[in-house]
């Protein structure tokens, strides 16, 4: 019986760490963003990435991390954020 109780937390603990591991298209929260467009710093959260995973879908750009864009791409984004 103990070894039973044994698997069924081994099983949980693995499927708790396999469910918060999520997909490839990582959005990383808790650090400032500098804002071109206004000339400004942004907080980016998980709200903001949701409105940046929005952006790459509708100007058809890849989904990656917004640090790793240029310069251009970072201006863009934060000109189409404001406007929407």
């Amino acid at each position: 019986m103990n070894g039973k109780i044994r698997l069924m937390f081994a099983l949980a603990a693995f499927c708790s760490a396999i469910a918060t591991v999520g997909c490839g298209a990582e959005v990383r929260v808790g650090y400032r963003a500098y804002d071109p467009y206004r000339r400004d710093y942004h907080v980016w959260s998980a709200d903001e990435g949701v409105y940046y995973n929005r952006w790459a879908v509708d100007t058809h750009r890849p989904n990656r991390d917004y640090r790793r864009l240029p310069k251009h791409d970072q201006q863009e984004y934060w000109k189409w954020r404001h406007d929407h």
